[in-house]
C-alpha cells in the first residue's frame, strides 16, 4: 500500500489523533483501531493484517489518500 506523506509508517494512534477521519474510514471496514488501547501498529500493517479483500484494501488506500489530498497534505 502506498499512503501519501509516508503516513503508513506512523503508529495508528498518532494517525487517528492527527486525522480522526481516518479512524472513521477504518471503522467503516470494521477495523476497530479507534477503540484499541495499544495503538502502536503502523497504519500500513493495520490494513494488511485484517484479512480484507484486495478491493477493500485498495478502497481504504484510496479514501485515506483522498482525505489527505483534501486536507492539503
Amino acid at each position: 500500500m502506498e499512503f501519501k506523506n509516508n503516513i503508513g509508517d506512523k503508529a495508528i494512534q498518532d494517525v487517528i489523533t492527527e486525522h480522526p477521519e481516518i479512524g472513521e474510514i477504518l471503522n467503516r471496514f470494521e477495523i476497530g483501531c479507534v477503540s484499541c488501547k495499544v495503538g502502536i501498529c503502523l497504519l500500513k500493517d493495520v490494513v494488511s493484517i485484517h484479512g480484507l479483500s484486495k478491493e477493500d484494501e485498495a478502497r481504504i488506500e484510496q479514501e485515506i489518500n483522498q482525505h489527505l489530498t483534501n486536507k492539503g497534505e
